[in-house]
């Protein structure tokens, strides 16, 4: 099925490239057909996110975060690849999670942005390789940030 179709019956859209927030590649292809997404946080537009899961935010908030945390990922990926439709694979996803010291649901958190890949793309070529760590800070307070991998035809 065509993923831009997925997206609209889903009631989603790619929101705009995320302003990169440093000195880096937001994409970088390899080894031929494999891209590099640089981590992306859960901000769309001009929302503030700032907090911990387990301080300011459930596990339920936490996924919607890694949704939209996700969603700019694709965002990078199509400005780099020009067509989601080209995704031949996930290959691995890495999601970082800023926890209170007493919170231990990331992967929980992760399933988030897992979930929405397997929606688009398939059980067989969305659901990624992934690892889900916590971690105490994150850049400007963000509760969650996504980076990935992707094989692209």
């Amino acid at each position: 099925m065509d993923v831009y179709q997925k997206l609209k019956e889903l009631g989603l859209q790619l929101p705009k490239v995320p302003k990169k927030g440093g000195i880096y590649s937001p994409a970088k292809q390899f080894a031929g057909n494999l891209v590099y997404i640089s981590g992306c946080g859960p901000v769309i537009g001009d929302e503030v996110i700032q907090g911990k899961l387990g301080r300011e935010f459930s596990v339920e908030q936490g996924k919607l975060y890694t949704r939209q945390s996700m969603l700019n990922v694709l965002a990078v990926l199509e400005a780099s690849i020009g067509d989601l439709n080209r995704v031949k694979n996930v290959i691995k996803i890495l999601s970082f999670v800023a926890s209170s010291d007493n919170f231990y649901d990331q992967p929980q958190v992760a399933n988030g942005g897992s979930g929405l890949l397997v929606e688009l793309f398939g059980e067989d070529k969305g659901a990624p390789t992934r690892s889900a760590i916590g971690v105490n800070v994150l850049p400007g307070n963000i509760p969650v940030e996504i980076e990935a991998i992707f094989e692209v035809k």
